[in-house]
């Protein structure tokens, strides 16, 4: 063999040595191998995954540890009843919708998923069946596609009893909510996505101090009753169609103590479905948003209690055939209300009152939007007001309006 064959080949057996040296070992022997309730803190480095795992142990990467899915299905599935699985770095999930390939599955009760960074997946994390899980601590991010193509940082089905807390969520798609009851959702972080949270069919869950920013739309609730939304911080889903908070088919939900800023609408909520069970909404700051708060429907319904209303383009819509004495408006700080406080009380002495006018015209006509502020609708309102040639239309009447400077 010549000299430079020689020093050919011995490159090459280098080359296929560093490989063999960096080439991830796989995971799921040292699953298998770990006796149930085990601690398994692994050396530190690269794992292969896809695994699985069956029985109740503690897997602790102590942020050294990552798992690679290698690009096929999901990364790790857990299906098992008490496991602890947290300090990993889990990527490079499969490319499946159908499929539902994630991060991490958890197929299994009373299971805590802690303290992992979730990157490079199609769905983040997804419980499926599964109940009374902790889900906290961790950073979820979705495969760099455009938002449609992406998964679902947090995805639930069939799912109660969980507690999702303090995940920081970005660049996905959505966080899915689906036949999901008695879940909490807590101190998280969701921003840059689509709909940052999506319920559907999910009763008497609690949404409490999460931060929502930059996203489409906020919180969409879809035919989910008793719904709790409380202390969030809502901001900046400037969409065309983006809204803060969207209800739409629910009923008894409660909505109180929220900043909602800068959205196309603050809040957006039809009639609910039973006129016992009114929506509350109740000491909200709607500042900055296109339209504060807008309604529609054919049976009203809302109960709107000592909200703050500033620097709101429109304060309040109505929508379709609801009329402004069908909901409740008591107590509210309206920056723009126009009345005096002579008695001292905090309370103006005259009722706040909202009239649609012609720009009842890009109110019943979605195409007519494009328009609104425009110098022909803004002559016409002047008209109107001016000297009526229809009858306005009451929208919002509260008669004990906060006072300025309350």
């Amino acid at each position: 063999m010549s000299l430079v064959a020689r020093r050919a080949a011995g490159a090459i057996l280098i080359l296929l040595a560093a490989a063999a040296a960096q080439a991830a070992q796989p995971l799921q022997p040292w699953l298998d191998a770990a006796p149930a309730g085990a601690v398994l803190r692994l050396p530190p480095g690269t794992y292969a995954g896809p695994a699985v795992l069956e029985k109740p142990l503690t897997l602790d990467g102590n942020g050294e540890v990552t798992i690679d899915g290698g690009g096929r299905g999901s990364v790790l599935t857990i299906r098992t009843h008490g496991a602890v699985v947290r300090g990993l770095r889990i990527v490079r999930s499969g490319e499946s919708h159908d499929a539902v390939d994630s991060g991490i599955v958890v197929a299994g009760n009373g299971n805590r998923i802690e303290n992992n960074v979730v990157e490079d997946v199609l769905f983040g994390i997804t419980l499926h069946q599964a109940n009374d899980n902790r889900v906290a601590g961790n950073r979820i991010r979705s495969k760099p596609w455009d938002i449609a193509d992406r998964g679902d940082g947090l995805r639930l089905w069939y799912s109660m009893g969980n507690r999702i807390e303090n995940n920081d969520i970005a660049q996905i798609r959505d966080v899915t909510v689906s036949n999901s009851p008695r879940n909490r959702y807590v101190g998280n972080t969701i921003r840059d996505s689509r709909r940052a949270m999506n319920f559907l069919f999910s009763h008497r869950s609690l949404v409490e101090g999460n931060r929502l920013s930059h996203n489409a739309t906020g919180l969409t609730i879809l035919n989910s009753d008793g719904i709790v939304i409380r202390g969030n911080h809502i901001a900046h889903a400037m969409d065309a169609s983006g809204a803060g908070i969207a209800i739409k088919e629910s009923s008894a939900a409660l909505v109180h103590d929220n900043d909602i800023l800068h959205c196309a609408v603050g809040i957006l909520a039809d009639s609910p479905l039973h006129s016992l069970n009114r929506i509350s909404i109740v000491g909200n700051r709607l500042s900055h948003n296109v339209t504060g708060i807008s309604f529609y429907g054919e049976r009203g319904g809302h109960l709107v209690l000592a909200n703050r209303f500033a620097h709101n383009l429109w304060q309040a819509t109505v929508g379709g055939d609801e009329r402004g004495d069908m909901n409740v408006w008591l107590d509210n700080h309206w920056d723009d209300y126009q009345g005096f406080d002579r008695d001292g009380d905090g309370i103006g002495d005259t009722p706040y009152e909202i009239w649609a006018h012609a720009d009842r015209i890009w109110m019943d006509t979605p195409m007519a939007r494009f328009f609104r502020n425009s110098p022909v609708l803004e002559m016409l309102d002047f008209l109107e007001r001016l000297a009526p040639f229809s009858s306005p239309v009451l929208l919002v009447r509260d008669p004990r309006p906060v006072a300025h400077g309350r």
